[in-house]
């Protein structure tokens, strides 16, 4: 009687209706989803992304990861609702979503004129569904067997392999901003956007390997131009994060629906091959991946392929439960403006190590800016991509102080020319050859250095493009990306 007695109408209406008067935690997450809702859009508004392009980036960007972090506390907070945070995601990714039972979030026009759609893959199978939402942090065992081959990879990745993931994740965080709105947009999840690029180059853009595949998410040159990674200006665009992301996503996107939404036999698709896993899914239309219809009939690569993304991918969503803690990114975008010529290797040095005490700032110049030669010395107003962070980080330490000279000196150093061997002179000289009527002089050729590229060294000796350079050493146009650390390209044909 006194428990009946002491319910007030308010908190006897919300029982009514099923309802818990949220707590003080739970309402400072609604309020923290808000304001981060309200910045997200405020930042997203034309006149403001006109007036500063760079600024209104970073704005939104820090809302989005700001609004994730409130969700993951959510997840882990009594009498929290997520559907809150499902329906803010949609309406800020412009998403439609269907009003969670008992909400009063209100729906923006744009996702009212597109209530109940959504992507193709996901209306086919509710399974689909549920990955699509693990960014919003659906539990991935839904989808996912964690079996033995999965267990196995999650202690390697925790053990052998920790140093890789904790890179890749590193890495990941600066590249984010431009690859996961390409997943958001396919309606795929974002952890097996990590756990393929773990798996494949570590978040290193200019991974590269010997079967000739290359980028972040290590396209073969057919499937790369099949799914619109060209090349422009003799950049190959496999190295390009955000159009390597975007083609990806429809590869599976495009598989999923083949192969009846099994996200596992579209991974294996993914290393295997499509062919192989489409006979393999027809002769066997019944089968689970695990089975062994399918999954002894795949190479051993394969077979360690699939568990170990899934593992990585897992890893992301859920770290605490494995004891494991990923570092804190600030993973803000920015844009640097150089005041003076510099390489992307002197930028290195004068920044330093401050704010990355890991290993510097080097390789995440180099995957932003993946098209740029990292020893090429950049013109002054030169616009780079880069950390916020570093813009005021290259004011302090590249244009003032002793750093910027330090990095300087290094770099003229490793581009001086040596100087020509002189004949000893308690040796005499070999006679000159005899001479031979209209002699022709050497074609001067040139040593491919490790990071260089095709279009950074027809730049370098002056031809008007790399395909000039490819023509004139016998280089498929489809090739021209894939030009090795030691091979001799002949250079004539420029005119340095």
């Amino acid at each position: 009687m006194l428990a009946g007695c002491a319910g007030g109408p308010a908190q006897k209406k919300a029982a009514a209706n099923g309802q818990e008067k949220p707590s003080p935690a739970v309402v400072a997450l609604y309020t923290r989803l808000a304001d981060d809702e309200k910045r997200y859009n405020a930042a997203r508004e034309p006149a403001t992304f006109k007036n500063d392009e760079a600024a209104a980036t970073a704005s939104y960007q820090w809302a989005w990861n700001d609004a994730q972090d409130a969700a993951q506390q959510c997840m882990k907070t009594h009498g929290c609702d997520m559907t809150k945070f499902d329906a803010a995601f949609a309406r800020m990714s412009g998403q439609a979503v269907a009003a969670p039972p008992g909400g009063d979030e209100a729906m923006t026009p744009e996702a009212t004129t597109t209530a109940g759609e959504a992507s193709a893959v996901a209306a086919a199978v509710p399974e689909v569904s549920r990955t699509v939402t693990l960014l919003k942090g659906r539990e991935l065992s839904e989808v996912m067997t964690l079996n033995g081959p999965v267990k196995v990879a999650l202690e390697e990745w925790l053990t052998t392999l920790r140093p890789y993931l904790m890179d890749t994740y590193e890495n990941y965080q600066y590249l984010r901003y431009l690859m996961w709105p390409e997943y958001e947009k396919a309606k795929l999840p974002e952890a097996i956007l990590f756990g393929i690029m773990a798996k494949e180059s570590g978040g290193r853009v200019h991974a590269y390997s010997r079967s000739g595949a290359a980028g972040l998410l290590q396209f073969m040159p057919a499937t790369g131009q099949r799914f619109g990674l060209t090349y422009s200006d003799g950049f190959d665009q496999r190295y390009d994060p955000q159009l390597a992301a975007r083609a990806n996503a429809a590869y599976l996107n495009e598989q999923l629906e083949i192969l009846n939404n099994n996200l596992e036999m579209v991974i294996a698709a993914y290393n295997g091959g499509e062919g192989r896993m489409q006979r393999l899914a027809k002769n066997a239309p019944d089968a689970n991946f695990w089975d062994p219809e399918i999954f002894a009939q795949l190479p051993a690569e394969t077979r360690d392929y699939v568990p170990v993304v899934l593992a990585a991918a897992w890893l992301y969503l859920h770290p605490e439960k494995y004891n494991l803690v990923f570092p804190k990114i600030d993973g803000r975008p920015g844009t640097l403006v150089l005041q003076k010529k510099a390489s992307l290797a002197e930028l290195a040095v004068c920044l330093g190590s401050e704010g990355n005490l890991h290993d510097g700032w080097f390789r995440t110049l180099r995957n932003l800016n993946a098209s740029v030669e990292p020893r090429e010395p950049l013109p002054a107003s030169t616009r780079l991509r880069v950390p916020q962070q570093l813009v005021a980080l290259y004011e302090k330490n590249c244009m003032r102080g002793v750093w910027g000279s330090v990095a300087s000196d290094l770099h003229e150093a490793v581009l001086a020319t040596p100087a020509p061997v002189i004949a000893s002179a308690t040796r005499r000289a070999p006679p000159p050859p005899p001479p031979v009527a209209k002699a022709r002089k050497a074609a001067p050729t040139y040593v491919v250095r490790r990071g260089e590229t095709l279009s950074s060294i027809a730049r370098k000796f002056g031809c008007d493009n790399a395909s000039e350079l490819a023509k004139a050493n016998g280089i498929k146009p489809k090739d021209v990306g894939n030009v090795h650390p030691g091979r001799v390209l002949q250079v004539g044909v420029c005119t340095r």
